[in-house]
């Protein structure tokens, strides 16, 4: 008994011996210098965060004196310099710390006297940063502009083996999101900058730009102030201002009409605590100011605003940038008060003192690395004479002197719809110093791809701008990862190294944006586009256009002028050395005027025909064509180069004819006789599966997520789109086709409805619902368009009858039950977009449909049928204005880091059919002790305000609301995982 007994405590103690080596091997540390950076400190704050939310366990972070000294499974987080100067003796390693630049990293784990190290080293701080993210990926975190995405399913504190070096494509990388409508900025408080700035650098970006409008949109919009140096402070506060202002509800404009959140429909009210909608900075001053006090103190919150937002995207090693359009435009006000002082408005040097007032008060307001001048939208479609462009030369020449004088910390950079002028798009890069940076967004609101154009300008920053959404479309979802890997790629071989995004939304936008950022930094298995280089046989971009039932006059050969490739920038060839005559055969059959299509053509780089018109030469459908003799080919090379000038490009064949060779293209058409045919259409898309399996996996979990990746890959880039521009963005339009028709095209809302069943966890379901309640608000939206056209139809036959009781007759057999079903289909409209609902990025597209949409949709064809049926309409045929969906909790802007010694001031929506029992944030310090609750405060409606100071250490939190007997949460995985804030030092 004695003998068993002994041998039950041996096998006990070698148990427990056995399990405390094995938590001992588990077990990790974080070590970083003793006198370690912000962003190494960061860096290192970073990885403990996501590790604690990955598996639950806080693990320690220590500084060190000498990095060399670990004596524990370690992740060692340091810049480049750091680590070797620790002499780790391992000479691969050493090499390859030391090769790292400029916001490079290293991912690498090696072992080390028994145990393993993983290092994260950084070429520099931001390179070290950039590697912490990159590691948390490997997690199975993402980032997006919204927030992180965390896995519902917390796992064992085990990291992987990793190696791996991040080198970017681009210097700069980074969004522009875009003011002038609620959607974006407009709405933004220093809370929701802050909020999006410290997503840039875990998606590995490092850039954030703001353009102005002008006045007269209708407001100048106080981004940037305009006027004389002696007009602002030292402190960057001014004393003379102008009427200037932001998108609100209350004021109108790009198609939004004046409308009080008060008598928003469907509860759609709740979300808004004030009537007038706006940002902070707008307070009290909503719709504009009047009076040159309340000017003055617009311009002063908002330079104010961004110090703070712009100090803290500094810190993060983000590169900050705002402008205004060329030539400036002078606001009325200025103009007097320069009138008023003896300047004349219009003097070269009046100007260059309104610059130097200007960037000299930026010098003193807020942290500014670029300034950029934007060229007339007006460029892209039609012609500047030759006045506007040296206008526009002038000025931008005016800038650069005055910036010279003032001396500002920031350097200066051109920008807009297209790189340069109609009549020279490299005009800037011959008249420019060549530290002044080019750039231009897609035209075509993105449909168009990086201008190549880029490939023509040499020796300086060039910064492609792709659109991540495009505002014809705002009111729709939009899935263009395939597109933003193929500018990508475009972008890095046209020789850029800046890659951009415009855009408004951001939740909506998670899969472009993710798309974008990584494409920044890796094309390896995807990135293949050797026609953007011009360096493989055939077209420069292009796609195909055909007229099959059109004749073609003035040529026997009808089929080479049906088909074109339009939007090409040129042919580059392989033919054998020789003297050739070349022969360009071209037909216009998309415009009816001339001027709408302008375009140069070099041969072998020698410009051989300008200002090409096809319909003004000889009108539509009719062949036209152009021989160029005696061209010299060397190197088994013929360029044929297009250069736009107003629109795209386009030709319909190309013939080479020499002694011994002859080569004939049918360009965007098959082969016919002795035409070969061209080569197919440059895709504008780049496929997407491989994305969506990563993406759909971390969105919606390992169940769900393979069988949802395909239905996302096949909707990237072909989706319907139920929403364009009309006198604003996202607007509707009827759709006289049947119902039954239009709803195949939406047959993908069930296929991804029937997968519910395989979505696993809060966290899963709530991006899922967020996703299928998207898709069904676009269906239900093409669903109204088709009611709306029957009402139209309706609505004609009843002005067709003469007497006002035949018509009441009439309106109330048709026209009022089509209403009926319009009602009961908005209802369903608001339903899912209320559901997705979770920044002021979709409390935006609520205005747009009440101010833009509703207007003409319901309102006024509402107040007509009331006219006709001369009494009141029933409630069935009115929209409501209270909410009737499920509870639901709101965090329009979910800060994950704070400055050292910022509380996080948080705004709260509850949107529900009762008052909350009870609501409260709870929060303590990340993984230690109990929670702390904190009442939230109502402001009003369902906009409720709390105040939690966090102490100075990294806290979680949670926010609880009771309705009904119901618990909800934000996060929705609360109390499981919480929302994480960690402090910068």
């Amino acid at each position: 008994m004695k003998r068993k007994k002994a041998w039950l405590i041996l096998f006990v103690f070698s148990v427990v011996l056995f399990l405390s080596c094995k938590e001992s091997r588990k077990s990790i540390i974080i070590v970083q210098p003793e006198k370690a950076s912000p962003l190494e400190k960061l860096a290192a704050k970073e990885i403990r965060r996501y590790l604690y939310l990955r598996t639950g366990k806080l693990v320690s972070i220590e500084r060190q004196e000498n990095l060399a000294d670990l004596d524990k499974q370690t992740i060692l987080v340091c810049q480049k310099e750091r680590f070797l100067k620790a002499n780790f003796k391992n000479e691969e390693m050493q090499q390859k710390v030391a090769g790292l630049g400029e916001q490079e990293y290293l991912l690498k784990t090696f072992p080390y006297r028994g145990k393993h190290v993983w290092l994260i080293a950084g070429g520099d701080d931001a390179g070290t940063l950039y590697g912490a993210y990159r590691l948390a990926e490997k997690l199975g975190v993402r980032f997006f502009l919204h927030g992180d995405v965390i896995p519902d399913l917390q796992v064992n504190l085990e990291l992987p083996i990793v190696e791996e070096q991040g080198k970017p494509f681009f210097r700069l990388r980074g969004i522009h999101p875009f003011h002038d409508f609620p959607e974006g900025p407009d709405w933004w408080n220093v809370d929701e900058y802050k909020a999006i700035l410290a997503q840039l650098p875990k998606l590995r970006m490092n850039f954030f730009g703001l353009h102005a409008y002008p006045e007269g949109h209708p407001n100048a919009e106080p981004t940037v102030w305009i006027g004389l140096p002696e007009d602002s402070e030292k402190d960057g506060t001014v004393r003379f201002a102008y009427p200037s202002s932001y998108q609100n509800t209350l004021r109108g404009n790009w198609g939004y009409e004046p409308t009080k959140t008060s008598d928003y429909h469907f509860g759609a009210s709740e979300l808004f605590e004030s009537d007038g909608y706006g940002t902070d900075a707008m307070k009290g001053m909503i719709p504009e100011p009047k009076t040159i006090a309340d000017s003055v103190e617009l311009f002063n919150r908002t330079g104010a605003s961004l110090r703070d937002a712009f100090e803290f995207g500094r810190a993060l090693g983000i590169k900050t940038c705002v402008g205004t359009e060329t030539p400036l435009t002078i606001p009325e006000w200025v103009k007097k008060h320069l009138q008023e002082s003896g300047k004349n408005p219009q003097d070269r040097a009046t100007v260059k003192e309104l610059y130097k007032g200007l960037f000299t008060r930026i010098k003193q307001t807020y942290p500014l690395d670029y300034y950029w001048l934007w060229t007339d939208e007006s460029w892209t479609w039609s012609d500047a004479r030759e006045e506007q462009v040296k206008a526009v030369v002038d000025d931008l020449q005016t800038a650069l002197e005055a910036a010279a004088e003032v001396h500002v910390p920031f350097a200066l950079a051109t920008c807009g719809w297209v790189l340069g002028p109609p009549s020279d798009r490299t005009l800037f890069d011959r008249v420019l110093p060549k530290d002044v940076a080019v750039s231009c967004i897609n035209r075509e609101v993105g449909k168009a791809p990086v201008d190549p154009t880029f490939a023509r300008i040499s020796a300086r920053s060039k910064w492609a701008i792709p659109w991540l959404e495009d505002d014809p479309a705002l009111t729709s979802p939009q899935l263009w990862a395939g597109r933003m890997r193929k500018d990508a790629v475009d972008a890095l071989a046209y020789g850029c190294d800046g890659l951009l995004a415009i855009h408004w939304r951001t939740r909506i936008l998670a899969p472009n944006i993710l798309a974008l950022a990584w494409a920044a930094w890796d094309q390896n298995q995807w990135g293949k586009s050797a026609a953007a280089s011009g360096e493989a046989e055939g077209p420069i971009n292009g796609v195909y256009v055909s007229y099959p039932e059109r004749a073609i006059t003035g040529t026997t050969e009808e089929p080479v002028y049906r088909d074109i490739r339009d939007r090409v920038f040129g042919y580059h060839l392989a033919i054998p050395d020789g003297v050739y005559d070349v022969t360009l055969k071209f037909c216009e059959g998309e415009i009816k005027e001339k001027g709408r299509r302008v375009f140069d053509i070099s041969i072998q780089g020698h410009k051989v025909l300008e200002k090409l018109d096809i319909f003004d030469r000889v009108g539509a459908f009719k062949a036209l064509d152009f021989q160029f003799k005696n061209i010299f080919v060397e190197n088994s090379r013929l360029n044929i180069d297009f250069t736009d000038r107003i629109h795209y490009p386009c030709v319909a064949a190309i013939m080479i004819q020499g002694k011994n060779y002859t080569k004939k293209i049918n360009c965007g058409g098959p082969a016919y006789k002795d035409y070969e045919a061209d080569r197919p259409e440059t895709p504008r898309y780049m496929a997407t599966l491989d994305f969506y399996q990563d993406w759909a996996e971390a969105q919606f979990g390992p169940e769900a997520g393979p069988a949802i990746a395909p239905i996302f890959a096949r909707l990237d880039g072909k989706h319907p789109q139920p929403s364009t521009w009309i006198g604003g963005p996202g607007g509707i339009v009827p759709d006289i086709r049947p119902w039954e028709t239009v709803a195949k095209e939406y047959q993908f809302v069930d296929e991804l409805a029937s997968l519910l069943p395989k979505v696993k966890g809060k966290g899963n379901e709530e991006r899922f619902a967020y996703w299928l309640a998207s898709f069904s608000y676009m269906r239900e939206i093409a669903h109204l368009e088709c009611l709306w056209a029957e009402d139209n139809a309706a609505l004609e036959n009843i002005k067709n009858k003469t007497d006002q009781k035949s018509r009441a007759v009439m309106a109330a057999e048709t026209l009022l039950p089509l209403r009926k079903r319009m009602v009961e289909v908005l209802k369903s409209i608001y339903g899912y977009l209320l559901a997705t609902v979770s920044s002021t990025g979709e409390m935006g597209t609520v205005a747009n449909w009440e101010q833009h949409l509703l207007p003409g949709l319901m309102t006024r064809p509402g107040e007509e049928l009331q006219k006709i049926l001369e009494k009141e309409l029933p409630a069935e045929a009115q929209l409501p204005k209270t909410y009737d969906g499920p509870a639901r909790v709101i965090v329009p802007a979910a800060r994950t880091l704070l400055g050292p010694a910022e509380p996080l001031n948080l705004k709260v929506i509850i949107l529900s059919k009762e008052q909350p029992a009870d609501a409260a944030l709870f929060w303590r310090e990340m993984g230690k002790g109990e929670y702390v609750a904190l009442p939230l405060q109502r402001l009003a409606r369902g906009v409720y305000q709390v105040f939690c100071p966090g102490g100075d250490k990294d806290f979680e939190y949670y926010v609880k609301v009771r309705v009904n007997n119901e618990e909800i949460y934000f996060p929705p995985i609360a109390p499981l995982l919480s929302q994480t804030v960690v402090r910068m030092d």
